[in-house]
């Protein structure tokens, strides 16, 4: 097995922060719920591992060079399940190991490769598998042994959702009608026949999961209205609905506890999140104790407990129960503290802009500073700890990250209003809050830097060609240079999410790809740009990333262009460290009166 990365206490704080290990919430066995599994960082590179609660150990499942993302475990807890691909390009098949080691096999042969498309764990060691190929997107149910039966097939991306706990409905979302951000919900029987169609023309709808009760069919669903998601309770056997009205702005995510009487609702509003128990039976809502920050991830529990995933932009994350200690045994190495993030409000072409604001404990501004732009471009940046914001700040910069048009936690209006023009809508609340810090003497005009990853890699490259005069210097990690280029070589659902933003594909709405695209820009870029990229992304291709760079090259534009060896994600600490020596050395070099770098 890996061997733990170290460091000493000469370690530079912001280089601890960013080899503290990292967990994903445990997912436990439902008839076994002792036996739990999860992926960290522990060894140096992300891995799968399995916990033993009753035994209080854990134990590494995998040891892959690359890094392994994706884990589950069977309801009777004898097997972890793993997603094994090809040097993180996302491409492969899910894998089974026993719980208490042994050799690895493939958990569904007959499926062959493919995109992961949703998996749901169900009793009985049966599962709900989803896959996506070029060729279109399957369901499975794969029953005790690895054997498949097909119930589900269409040329648009579907998602396995979950399968009841008596195993005779499994429930999908699928793309039919051509838009990811418009899924319908399916119910099928286990025999492949539809139990029950859903879809709503006025907005959302998200299914959540069956009730944990064996023999109660009951589905849990999410429904977008009145520009907020709120809880359903459907009866597919009876059509049978509820609406639920919580009446809480932004968003929501709902679970079932698991004695179906009440729901776990995690509330994320303006970057912050908080935590609810619906009584199902007299429909109170009632907050439940947890401190201020993000609530990365929840899970119920048999015992009426809830785990959290939580962290606050000041405090690393912590896994915590509602009621008891977990007592989990891995690591628990804490790294340095940072400060808390500030609020600003914005007035915006679209509306109010909220964006968060860290800055240097000494000094006073105006400060160089970085924009860190999120990705997604359906996610937010939240009140949650981040190791690089607090390495940016360690180094003498004020951080500012903005939630702009396209992010979510502000209502689905907020979230959908970049699709008016895709890139540009978000580039001009970014352009609002540069100009608001500009003018309070928080950010200097001269020494600003834009950086983001994926999405906002994205942004950064359009932003330096659309905003040439704004922008000091460019960091652009995973990042899409040209639209049209780069959905021709990405995979399957990212071509659907492009073909649901832009209204159609490079070759049905030519001018709009063109139009978002980084490379239609490029002859306007005068700003230093340091481009990362995975040579493995299947996501951002690397390829149309290094044509952009040598576009760079060709008009004299001081730039690095720099390949790393994974894919989308870094999992690898140590990478994720020298990519940020990178960009310091770059900012270092061409930022004019750089702060110690």
């Amino acid at each position: 097995m890996t061997a733990p990365v170290p460091h000493t206490a000469d370690t530079p704080r912001w280089e601890q922060r960013f080899r503290a290990p990292r967990y994903t919430l445990p997912a436990w066995a439902k008839s076994a719920p002792q036996r739990c599994a999860f992926v960290s960082d522990l060894s140096g590179i992300a891995q799968v591992y399995c916990w033993d609660r009753t035994a209080g150990s854990i134990r590494q499942v995998t040891d892959r060079p690359s890094g392994t993302q994706s884990c589950a475990i069977e309801a009777s807890g004898r097997a972890v399940w793993w997603f094994a691909d090809a040097g993180g390009d996302e491409y492969g098949q899910w894998m089974r190991q026993p719980f208490e080691g042994g050799p690895d096999t493939p958990a569904a042969p007959s499926t062959g490769l493919y995109w992961p498309s949703g998996l749901a764990v169900g009793l009985e060691d049966h599962a709900l598998l989803g896959c996506s190929t070029e060729d279109g997107a399957t369901v499975h149910l794969v029953l005790p042994g690895g054997a498949t039966r097909l119930l589900y097939r269409h040329e648009e991306p579907a998602y396995a959702v979950d399968l009841s706990r008596s195993l005779d409905l499994a429930v999908i979302a699928h793309s039919e009608r051509g838009d990811l951000w418009d899924l319908g919900v399916r119910v099928l029987g286990t025999d492949g026949s539809t139990v029950a169609d859903l879809a709503d023309d006025e907005g959302g709808l998200e299914a959540v999961g069956f009730s944990p009760v064996r023999g109660d069919a009951r589905l849990l669903l999410q429904h977008q209205r009145d520009d907020r998601w709120e809880p359903v309770v459907f009866d597919p056997r009876t059509g049978e609905r509820t609406e639920i009205g919580l009446g809480l702005p932004g968003d929501v995510t709902v679970e079932w506890f698991q004695d179906a009487r009440s729901l776990l609702v995690v509330h994320d509003h303006e970057a912050r999140s908080t935590a609810y128990r619906y009584d199902l039976r007299g429909g109170e809502l009632t907050r439940l104790d947890t401190p201020p920050g993000t609530i990365e991830h929840a899970r119920t529990r048999p015992d009426g407990d809830a785990w959290l995933l939580w962290s606050s932009s000041s405090r690393p994350p912590a896994f915590r129960g509602l009621l008891d200690d977990p007592k989990f045994p891995a690591s628990r190495q804490v790294p340095p503290l940072t400060a808390e993030a500030r609020d600003l409000w914005v007035d915006g072409p679209g509306g109010r802009i909220h964006a968060l604001l860290s800055t240097p404990g000494t000094g006073e501004g105006p400060y160089p500073t970085v924009f860190l732009l999120h990705g997604g471009p359906d996610d937010q940046d939240q009140d949650a700890f981040d190791p690089t914001v607090a390495a940016w700040v360690d180094h003498g910069f004020a951080v500012v990250r903005v939630n702009y048009r396209g992010s979510t936690g502000y209502g689905q209006a907020w979230t959908e209003a970049l699709r008016a023009r895709v890139g540009l809508t978000e580039l001009e609340d970014v352009a609002a809050v540069r100009r608001w810090t500009v003018e309070h003497g928080i950010a200097d005009p001269r020494r600003l830097v834009l950086s983001g990853w994926s999405w906002g890699g994205y942004l950064t490259l359009l932003a330096l060609g659309t905003q040439p005069d704004d922008w000091a210097l460019g960091l652009a990690g995973a990042p899409v240079a040209d639209c049209a280029d780069a959905h021709r070589q990405a995979m399957e659902e990212i071509k659907a999410l492009d073909r649901s933003l832009f209204g159609g594909s490079p070759e049905e709405v030519p001018e709009r790809y063109r139009e978002a695209s980084p490379v239609t820009y490029v002859d306007a870029v005068r700003a230093p740009v340091l481009i990362c990229a995975g040579t493995n992304d299947a996501r951002c291709p690397v390829d149309q990333a290094r044509a952009y760079a040598e576009r760079l090259a060709e008009r004299g534009v001081p730039h690095q262009f720099h390949c790393y060896d994974a894919g989308h994600s870094v999992t690898d600490v140590a990478e994720r460290v020298a990519l940020f020596r990178r960009q310091l050395a770059f900012v270092r070099d061409h930022l004019t009166d750089p702060p110690s770098c």
